[in-house]
């Protein structure tokens, strides 16, 4: 039985696929139903308002299976997606002692997803799909508003540095876009995969930004100069990246990624650790 609070939000998207809801739950940001699509297992999904994963099911149509969680059906804001069993993150293991492990696990799912190219996102790309260069325009947002809680010269510098790799990017394709521990799930018939794709346009080295500040409950490690060293070298080598792109990304992103949550509402110090990642990678580039 749905929750009635959730009724308004899921009926007409179960309604229109054919999905027997079995159990539901509430995130900040959607609705999530799990249950059956002719006897087939399956995860609806709702957002409550437009957001940067509004258009996850076209995405995920785009990746075909490459590495990612398969959508079934899709309308704008709603998606009917395999169900993962048994779903557990790829927090866990970076956590528990394994971060290698799981650096290796996300340079396997990223491998997997870069087989889309060309013809297959042309259309997406024709429909409006943000590129990297569209996202910068959060500095220009962040520098208008008068917020003072990110220092000015580490905005300059995100803002100097994320345009400069804009202007001189490799192959830009379609990316997650917020490819990290918790967007990467286990399956027992498919492996690790990738869920919630926000969808960008960017060279690769750009997706290895997300992964570089996750987990968030864990700054310790991936704050650690012998762990950022580590994860670019693991990611570079199996990818074939270019590292010190990697790592100019992975500081303009993190101060960025402290605008955006400013935007969402919760407030940034110096203590941040996001922050305190900006400060770290910005020193090591400059050295």
């Amino acid at each position: 039985m749905i929750d009635s609070q959730l009724f308004h939000w899921l009926t007409p998207f179960a309604t229109k696929w054919g999905v027997a809801i079995e159990q539901t739950l509430e995130t900040e940001t959607s609705v999530i139903a799990f249950g059956s699509q002719h006897d087939r297992p399956v995860v609806l999904k709702v957002n409550k308002r437009a957001n940067d994963e509004w258009r996850s099911g076209e995405i995920l149509e785009a990746f075909n299976g490459n590495g990612s969680v398969r959508a079934y059906e899709y309308l704008p804001g709603a998606v009917l997606l395999e169900r993962i069993t048994p779903g557990s993150s790829l927090v866990e293991p970076a956590v528990n002692g394994s971060d290698e492990d799981a650096t290796e696990i996300l340079a396997d799912v990223m491998a997997r997803m870069r087989l889309i190219e060309g013809q297959q996102t042309s259309n997406i790309e024709s429909h409006g799909v943000p590129t990297v260069h569209d996202w910068a325009k959060g500095f220009a947002r962040y520098a208008a508003s008068g917020n003072q809680q990110i220092p000015k010269d580490l905005v300059d510098a995100g803002q100097h540095i994320f345009l400069q790799l804009c202007s001189s990017q490799s192959r830009p394709r379609l990316l997650h876009g917020d490819l990290q521990h918790y967007n990467v799930l286990f399956d027992s018939s498919r492996g690790w995969l990738a869920i919630d794709p926000k969808g960008v346009f960017g060279e690769l080295e750009y997706e290895v930004g997300a992964m570089m500040r996750n987990p968030v409950e864990c700054p310790d490690l991936f704050l650690a100069h012998k762990t950022i060293e580590r994860r670019l070298k693991q990611l570079a080598t199996r990818l074939n990246l270019d590292q010190e792109r990697a790592l100019r990304w992975t500081f303009a992103q993190a101060v960025l990624s402290a605008i955006w949550s400013i935007e969402d509402g919760h407030p940034i110090d110096e203590r941040s650790p996001v922050l305190c990642l900006a400060k770290i990678t910005r020193e090591t580039i400059q050295a």
